[in-house]
């Protein structure tokens, strides 16, 4: 029920094209990782080895005088590369719509908490691209470099697992056992797991906000949102609103993997 490879077994019944769209996002994943290069490593210039002039015996009696002459000067080495916090970066840049904890906010923005760095980087690099709509994340990661796609991933990455549904309150048994079901059937678990914790490239569903789930699935469906494959909107089509609705509010209050 994603757009990339996940590594789990997909079940019997997984329609053809699920796979083969699987096949293609694993490629395009890699193509992803291709274009975005590991960080160029920083080397000083090797010194050059003192040279004896003639006629100056080299002996622990020379005096320092003597010495200074046989000394080049220091070589001059390329400047180090500054060290960049992206865990401030992500709260200065990121906490506002996000929270500080990566926990997000109903009818503001998607939790990241829990999710996995392969995969923010792989969002990123199409909101930096154009690929994703939105306009605040597009105008954010339009100028990021390769090294700030990697930095705020793994950023993301360590935010840990948060609740995001309300204590206290017991969820809907008959909405939980259709939403189960629906998820069951129109290959969730073949992509996000059982636990629907997801797995390096692909997200976590459980726990995200259900107004959020929502407008995602309901996007998918329609075919407004698209991946690099068509596999979502394929394994949402023929779903009505209502069976949109219970599939999010049980993802929604799935504990998955804390």
């Amino acid at each position: 029920m994603i757009t990339f490879l996940t590594g789990h077994r997909f079940s019997p019944t997984a329609p053809s094209a699920l796979a083969a769209g699987l096949f293609w996002s694993f490629f395009v994943a890699l193509l992803v990782l291709t274009c975005l290069p590991a960080p160029a490593q920083t080397q000083s210039k090797p010194q050059p080895q003192p040279q004896q002039r003639p006629g100056v015996a080299a002996t622990a009696g020379v005096p320092s005088a003597a010495k200074s002459l046989n000394t080049p000067a220091p070589a001059i080495g390329t400047a180090a590369k500054p060290v960049v916090d992206y865990a401030q970066r992500y709260a200065q840049q990121c906490a506002a719509c996000h929270g500080a904890d990566g926990k997000g906010a109903p009818n503001l923005a998607p939790s990241l908490a829990g999710q996995h760095s392969f995969y923010a980087i792989t969002q990123l690099f199409l909101f930096k691209n154009g690929r994703r709509d939105s306009d605040v994340m597009n105008a954010l990661a339009k100028d990021f470099s390769n090294d700030d796609l990697r930095g705020y991933s793994e950023a993301i990455g360590k935010l840990p697992v948060q609740a995001t549904q309300p204590t206290g309150t017991a969820p809907d048994e008959a909405r939980m056992a259709l939403g189960k079901s629906l998820a069951n059937n129109h290959q969730c678990v073949s992509c996000h797991g059982v636990d629907l914790a997801g797995a390096q490239q692909v997200p976590r569903l459980a726990g995200q906000h259900e107004d959020y789930l929502v407008r995602v699935l309901t996007e998918f469906r329609s075919g407004k949102r698209l991946g690099y494959t068509t596999a979502m909107n394929e394994a949402l089509s023929g779903l009505k609103p209502e069976e949109l609705e219970s599939l999010s509010y049980y993802l929604a209050r799935h504990p998955g993997v804390k």
